[in-house]
Order: structure tokens, then C-alpha cells, then sequence
């Protein structure tokens, strides 16, 4: 385990922001509440316990501010949401939505996806992976940074229940097709449509993607399905 987890590459660029005391006092307060303790050496993350219900479960990597997390989840509250992001004060954000929705279903966890991915989850056990807008490493020399790339993708897969999504979303069209090309490689997924899909009514356009298309930038959904056994 320890090698793994020393030698894998990041896939985010962690850049400090300007800390705010509203950040700092939600992540005093609500960390208890919604916040997951978690490290590899604890091992696969008992879910029933850490929400209080068995649930079908979401996973949402690098869920930014929580804007689009804290609506998804308040339109589901039927399904139970661990959302993953590496930034506190995008942690401390989600939390303070969450609150303000009363939202029982969802659980944050800061840090690097990835352990997580391979340590604290079991297989089968999520019906539904979001990847939106992820770090998109624009130079060719970094595209290894990449967070959606075949031996990732095999891992999120696996994590799947059969008939679980794995759903990604950018803005950046060389990243959108090299998705295509890596979602589509892999013989256990099924595409939902012909190349990219409709934005799903259930995504929420956010603040940040409506600077891209503003920015004359398209956006571009990947719906994703695990075939059955």
C-alpha cells in the first residue's frame, strides 16, 4: 500500500487561496458534522455507519465550491453523497450549503482522491461517480496529470455497481475527447449516446460554467454505464 500511495501521481495542482475567517469558522464548526477523518491505513469506509442509513451512494470528485454537490443532493435526498475535494475553503463552502439545506445525505472528505479510491471503497459499492470540470493540466507534458485516464477510469469502474454511472463534464475540448477516447476503450463501460451526451437535467449549470461559456468555451457531458456481468 505504502508504495502505491508514495509514488502515484498528483492529479490537481494545489494552489493555496486566500483564506477567510467564514472559511475557518465553518470548518471549526461543521467539520464534525459533515466532515470525513479518513487515512489508507483505516482502511474501506463503513458508509451505513458514517451516514446513519444504508443508501445508494454518489461519489463526487473535486466538488469545487459544492454549488452543483448541494443541489444535486438536495433534489436526491433518497441516495447519500460523499463529495472529495482538496481545496478547505471549497470544503468549507460545501458544508455551509449543506447546512443551509439541513442536508443529512452528504459527507465531505479533503484530500487526494485517489488513496481513497483505492483503500477506502469497496467494489461495487457506489451507484453513481461524478467528475465535473476537473484540473485539465492544458500543457502536453502534464496530461498524465489527468485525472481521467485508463488506469483510473479502471478503478472508478470497479468501484461501480453494475448499471452505475460514471458521469464527467469540461470545458476543455482536447480533455473532452481524450475522455472519449479513454471512457470508451474501456469494454466493461457503455456509452449513453453517440459520442457526448446531453447535459443531464439533474446537472445544475454553475457559476463557474457559465464563465466558460461566456468565455465562448462548450461544455462537454460523458455519461457513462457499467455493463452487467
Amino acid at each position: 500500500m505504502s508504495e502505491q500511495l508514495e509514488r502515484h501521481i498528483l492529479t490537481f495542482n494545489f494552489r493555496q487561496g486566500r483564506k477567510k475567517p467564514r472559511h475557518d469558522e465553518a470548518m471549526r464548526r461543521l467539520w464534525p458534522r459533515y466532515g470525513v477523518d479518513w487515512e489508507p491505513a483505516d482502511g474501506r469506509i463503513d458508509f451505513a455507519k458514517l451516514f446513519g442509513r444504508t443508501a445508494p451512494l454518489i461519489l463526487e470528485i473535486g466538488s469545487g465550491n459544492g454549488e452543483a454537490a448541494a443541489a444535486m443532493a438536495d433534489a436526491d435526498r433518497e441516495r447519500d453523497l460523499l463529495a472529495v475535494e482538496v481545496y478547505p475553503q471549497g470544503v468549507a463552502d460545501l458544508m455551509a450549503r449543506a447546512e443551509e439545506r439541513g442536508l443529512g445525505n452528504v459527507r465531505v472528505y479533503s484530500g487526494d482522491a485517489l488513496p481513497l479510491l483505492w483503500h477506502g471503497i469497496g467494489p461495487g459499492s457506489i451507484e453513481e461517480i461524478r467528475v465535473y470540470f476537473p484540473d485539465p493540466w492544458p500543457k502536453k507534458r502534464h496530461h498524465k496529470r489527468r485525472i481521467i485516464q485508463p488506469a483510473h477510469v479502471a478503478t472508478m469502474r470497479d468501484l461501480l455497481c453494475e448499471g452505475g454511472v460514471l458521469h464527467c463534464a469540461t470545458d476543455i475540448e482536447d480533455y473532452a475527447e481524450q475522455m472519449l477516447e479513454v471512457l470508451t476503450a474501456d469494454e466493461a463501460l457503455e456509452n449513453s449516446a453517440d459520442g457526448f451526451a446531453p447535459r443531464p437535467d439533474h446537472r445544475p449549470v454553475t457559476k463557474f460554467e457559465r464563465r466558460g461559456v461566456a468565455a465562448g468555451r462548450r461544455i462537454f457531458d460523458l455519461v457513462f454505464r457499467k455493463r452487467g456481468g
